[in-house]
């Protein structure tokens, strides 16, 4: 008589009756659902990343006119090839589905080659977009001036040239896996080196892809958030005393009466809209939300790799490395989002794209009467800073424009530009 081999669930049920005895099965039964839903969260942000970024590139590569977003379709390239080239890989080291797979060590070379290269493009390419908006922003003029596409290819070849320098010490001395010839896809990892190099390049990396960086944008954001709210907060000048001098008389429907209201409209006080009323609230909200994603997905990234590579640990704690590394790996999918389909001519662009291809009539009424809040934050500080420059120009002096328009004298009928 055979008798049946028991198994590890019926042997602890036996050693320990107050055991349930499926506990094995249900605890298998978890740990597969939530490899699933692992997989599925991986799989859903590569599809994410994939479309929203072309979709951006699109949208801007259609449009002439929208030049001025050569950086933004620059990070939507950059994320656009961590989609296709890098977040695969990742799934395969990080999914428990593809435990057996296993690279060699020039495949692990160049995995953690792309996680260094494209990574410190991406984030390089946020920083530069930064900048240009502190310059539109709070220097617009000589934005206008400067500002030129023969500049925005040399900032992006320097990102490129500098991203390629760090990420070639992967190939060059690190890592090193001495006498290995194949290593377990899980465990190629930029802190699994036994390198003498693995120290200096986890600081040099932290430093020159992300503290450098989140000072330079912390900085911008905040030098744009104060013309924001000095923007949103500025009061109207008073009346010049000429126009006070003048007794009250009807207005008539007559063409001296019209060009004197419109000549005149500069100084006359006006209600601040609630647009302006809250503009400070709406741009730190906006700029609130810029800075913390930047920080949520990258933080836990570099602080892991340095803690782990300053430790000299190989082993990483639990699923805490896959976390934190499809944390930094979402930010691919969000740029564009957050850096592309917040400003309204993209999502313009993006809804005559969609209707082109479905092959509907062009109906863009519900698109450009969205509600304010929806507004792009550029426009809205430009807009606010220009108005500014504008009623200060009037009440400081009477026969200067800076917007280089002529002078008018009240009751004189402007001149008629084609």
């Amino acid at each position: 008589m055979d008798h049946p081999v028991p198994n590890l669930t019926t042997s602890l049920w036996r050693s320990n009756p107050t055991v349930p005895a499926d506990v094995g099965i249900v605890t298998s039964s978890q740990s597969q659902i939530k490899d699933l839903f692992g997989l599925f969260c991986m799989v859903t942000l590569n599809l994410i990343a994939l479309l929203a970024n072309t979709g951006v590139m699109v949208a801007i590569a259609r449009a002439p006119h929208m030049k001025r977003f050569a950086f933004v379709c620059h990070l939507c390239a950059v994320d656009l090839l961590c989609a296709i080239l890098l977040m695969p890989l990742g799934i395969i080291s990080s999914s428990p589905f593809f435990g057996t797979v296993v690279f060699t060590v020039l495949e692990c070379q160049v995995y953690i080659f792309l996680n260094v290269f494209l990574i410190c493009l991406s984030i390089l390419t946020i920083t530069a977009i930064s900048l240009e908006r502190y310059f539109y922003i709070v220097h617009p003029m000589r934005y206008e001036v400067k500002m030129t596409i023969n500049l925005a290819i040399g900032v992006m070849l320097l990102i490129w040239v500098k991203s390629l320098l760090l990420a070639l010490v992967t190939l060059f001395g690190w890592p090193a896996y001495g006498h290995q010839s194949s290593i377990a896809a899980g465990h190629c990892s930029l802190h699994a080196s036994h390198s003498h190099l693995r120290k200096p390049f986890a600081v040099l990396f932290s430093v020159a892809c992300f503290l450098a960086p989140s000072v330079v944008i912390f900085g911008v954001y905040c030098a744009v958030y104060k013309v924001a709210r000095s923007a949103a907060l500025q009061q109207v000048p008073a009346v010049p005393t000429w126009v006070s001098t003048h007794p009250a008389k009807n207005r008539s429907d007559s063409i001296n009466s019209q060009t004197t209201m419109i000549t005149t409209t500069c100084t006359l006080p006006q209600r601040l809209s609630p647009e302006r009323a809250f503009g400070g609230g709406k741009a730190a909200l906006t700029l609130v939300f810029i800075v913390g994603q930047f920080l949520v997905c990258w933080l836990p990234y570099f602080i892991f790799h340095l803690q782990m590579s300053l430790t000299s640990s190989m082993q990483s704690p639990g699923d805490l490395e896959e976390a934190v590394t499809w944390l930094a790996y979402s930010s691919f999918a969000v740029n564009p989002f957050f850096y592309g389909m917040l400003n309204r001519q993209i999502r313009d662009e993006l809804v005559k794209f969609r209707r082109c291809c479905l092959t509907q009539p062009a109906e863009m009424g519900a698109s450009s009467q969205e509600a304010s809040f929806q507004e792009n934050f550029l426009q809205f500080i430009q807009r606010t800073s220009s108005t500014i420059e504008r009623r200060s120009s009037c009440a400081n002096s009477n026969t200067t424009n800076t917007l280089d328009q002529p002078n008018v004298i009240p009751g004189q009928i402007p001149e008629q530009h084609a």
